[in-house]
């Protein structure tokens, strides 16, 4: 009988930089170091308090010394980078929001207490926006039962002025304003806090994937919702639009959020700009994978690492994430 001849793939075999672990991260394309990782927190205007939010398996409201400690045992893990959202003063909820940018308000303390702990050894960065702090959960003032845009600029900026007097080393406006950038980059250099940077929330669509930090924050809006100022996730090319304006304006650093549904905007984003470029992995994302493994439906570790993985490999220089606590310390990576 003649032998069988199989013929196989010949010289090119790319499973040869596949066969073992070492030879597998010694040619990884994608890469994550703990620098790139911001890390989000959400303060309480009170000195002591831990209050676990029940959909974020893992994430508690903190008072600013539960928050000190927490920052303290993070940096150990070579987490560097916070993003602070706030809460206000119960009762001091009003339609214009004021207390936003009130120079006592709990990220304002965070923010002159952390600085003052870590100095330059930490980078803050404060969340600006005014729906924690409206009765009505907007980000913005309400006029004729619309945002106004233009009313809603200098709430904004004193609230931005406000995080960066007490020391913030950037300030990242979320509220989708048209030329809210502008405004507060121009108030912030004649104020002479030019060395504050700028990270826009350039591409922030109005997304579902928001519910469990809307229950962290208090902030889901009263009434109504928020698609006639966030993006429409049906458009991309918009989200390239966005962020050139914000990089004209004078953004240091441009954000597409939520990330996993958008890995396609975070890769247009990162071909039509320069700048640094964050993706926020939001609460929905992280509360679903969180739900999933606690049922034993995922593997936590391999979904968190793909998922991170894959925002990086996208284009994104930042990830703003919950998981990277978990990351760092089991080893994910």
């Amino acid at each position: 009988m003649r032998e069988l001849t199989i013929t196989g793939p010949g010289r090119i075999r790319p499973r040869r930089l596949r066969r073992t672990a070492a030879m597998r991260d010694l040619v990884a394309e994608t890469r994550i170091s703990p620098d790139q990782f911001i890390l989000p927190h959400f303060v309480l205007p009170v000195e002591r308090a831990e209050e676990p939010v029940p959909s974020m398996p893992g994430i508690s409201l903190m008072g600013v010394e539960n928050l000190l400690r927490q920052v303290e045992s993070d940096l150990a893990l070579g987490i560097r980078s916070v993003l602070l959202f706030g809460h206000p003063v119960q009762g001091t909820k009003s339609p214009g929001g004021e207390a936003a940018a009130d120079a006592q308000g709990a990220v304002q303390q965070a923010v002159t207490r952390l600085k003052a702990a870590f100095g330059d050894s930490l980078v803050v960065m404060t969340d600006v926006c005014l729906c924690s702090y409206t009765d009505h959960g907007h980000c913005g003032i309400i006029e004729g039962g619309e945002v106004d845009n233009d009313r809603s600029l200098r709430p904004l900026v004193e609230t931005a002025l406000s995080h960066a007097r007490s020391g913030a080393d950037v300030v990242a406006p979320s509220d989708m304003m048209d030329g809210r950038v502008g405004a507060i980059r121009d108030a912030l250099d004649t104020e002479g806090l030019g060395g504050v940077a700028v990270l826009a929330y350039s591409a922030k669509y109005a997304s579902a994937y928001y519910g469990p930090f809307r229950d962290a924050a208090d902030s889901a809006p009263a009434h109504g919702d928020r698609q006639s100022y966030q993006m429409d996730c049906r458009n991309g090319l918009e989200a390239i639009r966005e962020a050139e304006l914000d990089e004209s304006e004078g953004a240091d650093m441009v954000m597409v959020k939520p990330a996993l549904a958008y890995l396609d905007v975070i890769a247009a984003v990162r071909s039509a700009t320069t700048l640094p470029l964050a993706a926020y992995n939001v609460s929905g994302e992280y509360s679903a994978v969180k739900a999933a493994a606690a049922n034993g439906w995922l593997d936590e570790a391999r979904v968190v690492r793909e998922n991170l993985m894959g925002i990086r490999r996208a284009g994104a220089d930042l990830i703003i994430t919950y998981h990277c606590r978990d990351a760092l310390r089991e080893k994910w990576l």
